[in-house]
């Protein structure tokens, strides 16, 4: 009797017990962009129980006793949130909103390390530029993201083409080829498409954009040398949205940009569409084009199916069709004669597919997918000469994530395939087809509450080089509150093709193609650390984040293109090209006011010579005043020092400036921006082109050509 008395009294106490145990369910969310937050923590107050949010948002958590409890919610550049709850509750999905914190420069989710830390303590040092940010370089240059990057310290836009205005980004001094430029992961950009890539990227449907600087060649493969850029997309939210960005400049430009996305239970919708209209301008008044005439059109719809909570379906369509003509006025103008037939036109369409795949399998682990197929046909016609060539492109990759409060791992595979076709009718056939296979696996291993280690090795095999063995490591350390630092190097290699800077500034013409069978693949070692200290000063009221970046980079077997008769030929650089240099960040911010400024110096060599093009010495400077929702009022310097052309003579150094104003009314923005206001231009000290006028010759481009715009506009958000 006694026993069956406890039995009862001991199931009655474990069922007590068991159903005092809650479950909730916590999905964290941005108050300001409404995305979800990736790697929050949760926990429970006065306890030990909590858990991390996935790719969704979502955190779950277990074993909360009945009565009040306190759950506390935070991520690093984000207010903390506390908010009392008693249990049990008959809703178990809770949605919290976390504020950014206004003194913080970490308020941001990545994407482009892959791993669940936090961006202020991984290991691989990242530059964001987010949603604001980007509305105002929108504002500053509507058409492609050419002022989004060059703003940024140690990153040059480099122009390729006089007439066309062709650019390439260059990090760290080292040429445009040997940056990974991605779009949500994607490399859609590269090869023969790579040269007109800048300039066809309008900025208005990205969520933010991500730079590293520095070998990441363990994740992404060949041709992230220098660093990689990645093109964050904006996702459907609960609510419905519509971006319409209208502008007008005061050199014959007009641009429209549409972005609508709309969420529906189990399915997501965006779309994005844009369209250029830029008229010839001579501004030097020397009969050529310095604003090349532009006809452009691109829509990108995606489409976004979630099976459940935990899984992601997501299919990307791009298309962009764009012609853009430059040379002597009256040709474009199609008033041609005997003395005036230069012209140099681009003709391109470009069709990519972008397909992914994401679930959480459990809170510990997920797994990814990607796949994409890219088109690319461009016709580049002069008066005496056409280059005419399509490209088409495979990417998959898939990816398997382990997480735990001390280590993550991301484990994975991808196979690229690139295959360029020349015309037939071509007197050389530079036609060629590769495809390359890697895996890769990378570790970050938190060993201490203030280190972290982040190491990683990728091995590739091309069937045209071979194989490469690529390792990367990396360490973060945090002495205190205020001062951190990360050390770290890696390995990287660059695929050689003919599409370089070089070859673009002959527009191919007479450029041999590469034989592979005695050639070499560009391999590079490098290394990079930083300090960064962040405090705050007279009294509190002013708060300051200093950074300071050292880098180095050997590159050995560059290409280089030497004249040999009327023909180019590529050939292997017998001695290394070597990178030093160092970038200074600071920034101050007092009340509605905020200061950026930078310092970048840039010694690349190869054969004992400075690298021409490329200046030694940078400096920017940008003073915002910044009230939410009301104004955003900007003042900008920047300086170039003295560079070398191909012929070893120096060029002078140069100043630009440019101011710009944003006034917003709830859902609509009006703005004016005075890019370059003091109209330095290369025109100023030197002619543009050489004789004959007919068949002309052009300068290497150092300084800007096109001088000083003035563009207004209305940005429209409903």
């Amino acid at each position: 009797m006694i026993k069956n008395i406890l039995i009862i009294l001991f199931i009655g106490l474990f069922t007590n017990t068991t159903l005092a145990q809650n479950t909730l369910k916590i999905k964290v969310i941005s108050g300001e962009s409404k995305e979800t937050i990736f790697g929050a923590n949760v926990l429970v107050k006065d306890t030990t129980i909590g858990s991390t949010t996935d790719f969704n948002g979502l955190a779950t958590i277990k074993k909360i006793e009945n009565g009040l409890q306190t759950i506390v919610v935070s991520y690093v550049g984000f207010e903390t949130v506390s908010k009392k709850i008693t249990f049990p509750r008959t809703n178990r999905l809770l949605v919290i909103e976390l504020h950014e914190d206004e003194e913080s420069l970490d308020a941001i989710v990545i994407q482009s390390t892959r791993s669940k830390r936090s961006i202020a303590k991984i290991p691989t040092r990242i530059e964001v530029i987010g949603a604001e940010e980007l509305d105002e370089k929108a504002a500053m240059n509507s058409t492609n993201i050419s002022m989004v990057l060059r703003e940024s310290t140690g990153i040059q836009m480099q122009q390729t083409s006089a007439n066309s205005a062709n650019q390439s980004i260059r990090i760290q001094g080292l040429d445009g080829r040997f940056t990974q430029l991605l779009k949500d992961g994607f490399p859609l950009f590269g090869g023969f498409s790579s040269g007109l890539s800048i300039m066809q990227i309008p900025p208005l449907d990205l969520q933010q954009v991500e730079i590293i600087k520095g070998s990441s060649s363990t994740l992404y493969g060949g041709g992230a040398i220098a660093g990689l850029v990645n093109l964050v997309s904006k996702k459907p939210k609960e609510e419905q949205k519509l971006n319409i960005m209208l502008d007008y400049t005061s050199r014959n430009g007009k641009t429209a940009n549409v972005f609508y996305s709309n969420k529906f239970n189990k399915l997501g919708f965006t779309l994005y569409t844009s369209a250029n209209f830029q008229n010839s301008v001579d501004v030097n008044e020397d009969h050529f084009s310095d604003i090349p005439k532009v006809r452009s059109f691109s829509i990108n719809p995606s489409f976004f199916y979630y099976p459940s909570e935990n899984e992601t379906w997501r299919l990307s369509l791009n298309s962009s069709l764009e012609n853009r003509i430059g040379g002597d006025i009256d040709v474009i103008n199609e008033t041609p004669s005997g003395n005036h037939l230069f012209f140099e036109e681009n003709k391109s369409e470009r069709y990519a597919t972008q397909l992914t795949y994401n679930k959480d399998i459990s809170e510990n682990k997920s797994f990814h997918f990607k796949n994409s197929l890219s088109y690319f046909k461009r016709d580049l016609l002069l008066q005496n000469f056409q280059f005419l060539g399509a490209q088409f492109a495979t990417f998959t990759e898939a990816t398997y994530n382990l997480y735990n409060e001390k280590s993550d791992w991301v484990f994975g595979g991808n196979i690229i395939s690139e295959n360029f076709k020349e015309d037939e009718n071509t007197t050389i056939d530079r036609s060629y087809s590769q495809f390359t296979f890697g895996g890769f696996a990378q570790n970050t291993w938190k060993f201490s509450n203030n280190m972290t280690l982040e190491s990683g090795l990728r091995t590739d095999y091309n069937n045209n080089y071979g194989a490469f063995i690529l390792p990367r490591t990396s360490l973060f350390i945090e002495f205190n509150d205020v001062i951190s630092s990360r050390i770290g190097g890696g390995f990287g290699y660059k695929i050689p093709t003919i599409f370089t800077e070089d070859a673009e500034l002959h527009s191919y013409e007479n450029v041999l193609p590469i034989n592979t069978n005695n050639f070499k693949a560009e391999t590079s070692i490098g290394f990079n650390a930083d300090v960064n200290y962040k405090t705050k000063i007279f009294n509190n009221h002013v708060s300051l984040s200093f950074n300071q970046l050292f880098f180095y980079t050997q590159l050995e077997n560059s290409l280089i293109l030497e004249q040999k008769g009327t023909d180019y030929e590529f050939t292997n650089a017998n001695k290394p090209l070597n990178s030093t240099g160092f970038e200074t960040n600071l920034k101050l911010k007092y009340r509605d006011f905020v200061l950026f400024t930078n310092y970048a110096f840039n010694n690349v060599k190869i054969e004992s010579n400075q690298k021409a093009l490329t200046p030694k010495h940078s400096f920017g400077g940008v003073l915002m005043y910044e009230v939410d929702n009301a104004w955003r009022i900007g003042y900008e310097a920047y300086y170039k020092s003295s560079q070398f052309r191909n012929n070893r003579t120096e060029t002078p150094n140069y100043w630009t400036m440019g101011f710009m104003v944003m006034k917003t009314f709830k859902n609509i923005s009006l703005y004016a921006n005075f890019e370059n206001f003091t109209d330095t231009k290369q025109q100023n000290y030197q002619s543009m082109i050489e004789a004959p006028h007919n068949n002309p010759t052009f300068t290497d481009i150092w300084a800007p050509t096109d001088g000083f715009i003035f563009n207004t506009g209305i940005l429209i958000k409903l």
